[in-house]
């Protein structure tokens, strides 16, 4: 593991390759966290969209166990082709977004910066100084330890295939595998999954003693599962056996080709943390997260194991794809049926 200048067994420190620095300061023990991010946007509404780049930013500190954030700076690109009423209307609203996240997070921001560019960007930067027993290091599982995902998979596809209804050609690819409803009930699960805070789960990773997790974002569950693997200590490798995947998403990527979700390698956009926990731990945490005490909307499941390897993570052949309704949906409205999903089971 990467380790910082002056740094110690009691002063751990994370460099390149995770999700957050982990920087240790001069000053009585304390460390530097600090994390950025920014992307294009992937949804139509665009406070969501700031929403949802807040969220994505703040996740790399909850993956990390951290639920305090000290400070936020955003990170804005206007796009030159759009009109001065548009950039009027649609900055102040991405803007409020990522604000009220920010806020929802316990967190302010400060400052940031904005330029004209060809294209939408928004982002930020998020920091916090900490005590070491405010963080988790990403770095301490042990064979027996179970795998957590706290958000389905399937934004990527779910806001492509939104896209795809005004887009004859890609819809002709998969309309026998979906309805329309299903997309437009997909895609906003989606995107309320997206715009949720991993704060709730970060709080939750010290109270059931986890060891190491990490969220799942632009390399999928499996290129994010293959990092945190490499970052063990011990000599272990992640065996993924479930892939929860919000309602017909898996069907949609098996019918257009593209993605990859099945196998693992379908991005995400502030998706959930995937968490080490002890056996004996996993299922309360599950079971303690979907507390109303939370507010709505917070969803776990164990997702795989943690066996002797050598720092390596994989999907097994044929995972079982745990179909998740969206909400507002009704088991009726988004039922398996003959053309689902793939020839793994559902549940």
């Amino acid at each position: 593991m990467p380790t910082g200048a002056g740094s110690s067994p009691t002063f751990p420190a994370l460099g390149i390759g995770m999700d957050s620095c982990v920087i240790p300061l001069r000053h009585g023990g304390l460390s530097l966290v600090q994390t950025t991010d920014f992307f294009y946007p992937l949804v139509e509404d665009p406070y969501m969209m700031g929403r949802i780049a807040c969220a994505n930013v703040l996740s790399d500190l909850y993956a990390m166990g951290i639920t305090e954030c000290d400070n936020m700076l955003m990170l804005l690109s206007v796009s030159q082709s759009m009109s001065e009423e548009e950039r009027e209307k649609v900055t102040p609203l991405m803007v409020k977004g990522f604000r009220d996240a920010a806020e929802e997070g316990g967190t302010a921001v400060t400052g940031g910066q904005t330029v004209v560019n060809p294209w939408i960007i928004i982002g930020g930067v998020a920091t916090v100084v900490c005590q070491p027993n405010e963080f988790i290091m990403p770095d301490s599982a042990v064979v027996g330890d179970v795998l957590v995902l706290t958000k389905p998979l399937g934004t990527q596809v779910a806001v492509n295939a939104h896209q795809w209804l005004d887009n004859p050609e890609r819809w002709n690819k998969v309309k026998m595998v979906v309805s329309r409803e299903e997309v437009e009930l997909a895609y906003q699960e989606a995107m309320f999954n997206m715009a949720t805070l991993n704060r709730t789960a970060a709080g939750l990773m010290h109270t059931f003693n986890a060891h190491a997790a990490t969220d799942i974002t632009g390399f999928g569950i499996l290129g994010h599962s293959q990092n945190l693997a490499k970052q063990q200590r011990n000599e272990v490798s992640f065996v993924i056996h479930n892939l929860p995947i919000i309602a017909k998403m898996a069907a949609v990527s098996k019918a257009s080709g593209r993605f990859g979700l099945l196998q693992g390698t379908s991005a995400e956009t502030s998706g959930g943390l995937l968490i080490c926990l002890p056996r004996e731990q996993a299922a309360r945490f599950c079971s303690e997260i979907k507390s109303s005490k939370y507010g709505e909307g917070h969803q776990a499941w164990i997702v795989g194991i943690v066996e002797k390897g050598n720092r390596t993570a994989r999907i097994i052949d044929k995972p079982r794809v745990i179909e998740v309704l969206p909400r507002g949906a009704t088991a009726a409205a988004v039922a398996p049926d003959s053309s689902n999903a793939s020839s793994e089971p559902s549940s």
